[in-house]
């Protein structure tokens, strides 16, 4: 009797909760940036985490006889206010393995002055070390050093847009010089810009703060950055999305296409944010899964 409630407790444990195979520190020294403070972060029962500050990666790996080469970092969404972790980041990336990707799920720090001496660049330091650490370690991973992606759903979204748009941009340091460069981007119902009536305005004053300048905000909206060396992209959203508006995928995708980035465009009449119904997982992700075999990744 005590085996079988103890198999069943494992087999509900195994069923709910996702475990990374291992969770390293993003920053083998020193965080850049920070300030000394005390870590505050909390993670609900649900697995949404806020006050993050000390950053970190999960590593989720497929099994080497699987293994695509291709890699992606994960970045939760949650307004930069904080991070929906489970769902936008551990589910994701138990699937990607599946596929025999590699996945990484970033603990990203969130904007704070008083963790953070410029929080505004602290996400993107945080993407950037995770690209780095994930180009640096490929041999050990089993990775392609050529076929490693970010991916971002809403704010982190926008994180994984950054990272793809102001990587020639180091702000932090990188003795080797690695490529902070992703291969690819996977966008999904992301904030691109601040612009107004566009971009979501949480995600604007959280990483930005309230009195942002006209010249913080042109930077940081995306569209307006992107070059003809910007990694292609996969990018999805709903057309009935009232917290970020499709038009933010829709000028990120414009700005792809004026540039000759060849990209997927996947825009669902009713998903609002978030797809908890409709479109299923396995619909837009199946969708993604066929733009990376068909890219190359």
């Amino acid at each position: 009797m005590l085996r079988f409630v103890f198999l069943s407790l494992f087999f509900c444990i195994s069923t709910f909760v996702s475990i990374a195979q291992q969770e390293i520190p993003l920053y083998a020294g020193a965080i850049p940036n920070a300030k000394e403070a005390t870590n505050e972060e909390k993670r609900t029962a649900s697995q949404i985490v806020s006050n993050v500050s000390v950053p970190t990666l999960s590593v989720f790996l497929p099994p080497k006889d699987k293994a695509t080469g291709t890699a992606v970092v994960i970045c939760p969404g949650g307004g930069y206010g904080v991070l929906v972790i489970k769902r936008e980041g551990y589910d994701v990336a138990e699937e990607f393995t599946k596929r025999g990707i590699a996945a990484f799920v970033l603990k990203y720090r969130l904007p704070s002055e008083r963790t953070m001496i410029d929080p505004s660049i602290g996400p993107l330091q945080d993407a950037q070390q995770a690209i780095k650490t994930v180009r640096e370690r490929a041999a050990e991973w089993n990775i392609n050093p050529q076929k490693i992606g970010i991916m971002g759903f809403s704010a982190g979204g926008h994180l994984a847009s950054t990272a793809g748009t102001h990587f020639e941009r180091t702000v932090l340091p990188n003795p080797q010089g690695t490529s902070l460069r992703p291969d690819f981007l996977v966008l999904v119902y992301p904030v691109i810009s601040f612009a107004d009536g566009v971009g979501h305005k949480g995600s604007g004053v959280n990483l930005l703060g309230k009195n942002a300048s006209a010249e913080q905000l042109t930077r940081y909206s995306n569209d307006l950055q992107v070059t003809q060396n910007t990694p292609p992209a996969f990018i999805t959203h709903a057309s009935d999305d009232t917290v970020v508006p499709v038009k933010n995928s829709l000028l990120f995708y414009e700005a792809l296409q004026k540039n000759r980035i060849l990209s997927d465009l996947h825009i669902y009449a009713k998903g609002e944010h978030g797809y908890l119904k409709t479109p299923s997982f396995d619909e837009w992700f199946g969708r993604c899964l066929h733009w990376l075999t068909t890219s190359g990744f």
